[in-house]
């Protein structure tokens, strides 16, 4: 599907730059994964049509194929590692997909991948390596083209290859001078360790929002093409990455996952400082996140604007102590979200309780303005966060 790319006012006001998002959370799957799902699958001969394929995925490579390969009739067989999103593993179970949940990492997913092929005759479409997937990821670039004509860069998310390949291929041969950008988390780092090693490397994996980054190698086909044709990477934080999931929710009014977070994430913490004024794509490649996760990222987001505090005070735990402080809460404008009274470990004064309160502010001078009032008012503050 031909997904929509979008001018962001919003986001052009916090980055300085013309922003315009390649919405490809609006597949039917959520990703990107689509395009090279179905045109690995077309390309098969009908002898492996009719066996079927398998894969090992971390989730959006594997609902793309299972999507695609129930429309076209092909059995898909999915191996994902247990770090998998569990909205990815029930969604792909639900489009019709035999899904296995093995391995902790992608290398042993793939292992066990590698041996159902063998063993069942089917065939093995690598997520992010496969020529006929690099060039069904390479149609994100070729829309961007057209719907953006006079594009100055696009920025795009890096993880196994797989994307940024097939973009920067069409791209660069077909507007030479439109500038290609990768980001990866710093929890993540393949194409950074490709270059650094002048091909693919293992990267011990660690705990990271944008899970589709996370496939510990490039693809060797990937890196061959992308150290050819993307200008420069970028590593980005996973504060900031959840940071952009908040403005994404808030000022875009889109869910999306960590991976498709992280070109914002580049654009917002200044490591692009170059594209100031100029107009700038960001792919937004999937939208798959778990809404567990989406709650705490929202959460934490709140934290950073300062828009949610936590504090502790002593008050006193004779009748009318609550209602003092939550006087002094109401009359700085804040609100209560939370509040625990902590007895055991309050101290000798059996007559004072510790309250550990949660509250809704509007920035950080609002939390200032909240702490000052409380110790005006005689409540101590004995922890802050």
């Amino acid at each position: 599907m031909v997904t929509p790319c979008p001018e962001s006012i919003p986001l052009s006001e916090i980055t300085g730059a013309r922003i315009f998002c390649k919405l490809d959370n609006l597949q039917r799957t959520g990703s990107f994964k689509e395009r090279g799902a179905r045109n690995a699958l077309l390309r098969l001969s009908p002898a492996q049509k009719k066996r079927g394929v398998i894969a090992a995925s971390a989730g959006n490579h594997a609902l793309g194929l299972a999507y695609h390969g129930k429309l076209l009739g092909i059995p898909v067989t999915v191996v994902m590692p247990d770090y998998a999103p569990l909205i990815k593993v029930s969604t792909c179970r639900r489009i019709g997909a035999k899904v296995l949940v093995r391995g902790r990492d992608f290398a042993e997913a793939r292992a066990l991948a590698d041996t159902l092929a063998a063993a069942e005759g089917l065939t093995y479409i690598h997520g992010f390596d496969a020529p006929d997937i690099i060039a069904g990821q390479g149609t994100l670039g070729l829309e961007v083209l057209e719907q953006v004509p006079d594009v100055d860069a696009i920025v795009c998310p890096v993880g196994g290859g797989g994307l940024i390949a097939g973009v920067s291929l069409a791209v660069k041969t077909l507007r030479r001078r439109v500038k290609v950008i990768g980001v990866e988390s710093m929890a993540t780092g393949n194409f950074t360790a490709a270059l650094r090693a002048g091909k693919p490397v293992n990267v011990p994996r660690r705990p990271t929002l944008a899970d589709g980054l996370a496939t510990l190698t490039m693809g060797t086909n990937a890196f061959a093409l992308a150290r050819r044709h993307v200008d420069r990477v970028v590593r980005v934080t996973e504060d900031s990455i959840a940071l952009a999931i908040l403005r994404m929710v808030e000022l875009e009014k889109s869910v999306v996952e960590g991976a498709a977070a992280a070109p914002l994430a580049a654009m917002m913490t200044g490591l692009l400082p170059e594209l100031r004024g100029k107009k700038v794509v960001l792919v937004v490649c999937g939208g798959n996140i778990d809404p567990a996760i989406l709650s705490r990222v929202i959460e934490k987001g709140l934290v950073h604007d300062g828009r949610m505090t936590r504090f502790t005070v002593v008050i006193s735990d004779r009748p009318g102590g609550l209602a003092a402080l939550s006087r002094v809460i109401a009359e700085s404008g804040a609100s209560f979200k939370d509040i625990e009274h902590d007895r055991a470990f309050s101290g000798p004064d059996i007559h004072a309780v510790n309250a550990v309160c949660t509250v809704e502010t509007r920035d950080h001078a609002h939390i200032r303005e909240l702490h000052r009032a409380l110790r005006k008012s005689g409540f101590p503050i004995l922890v802050a966060k």
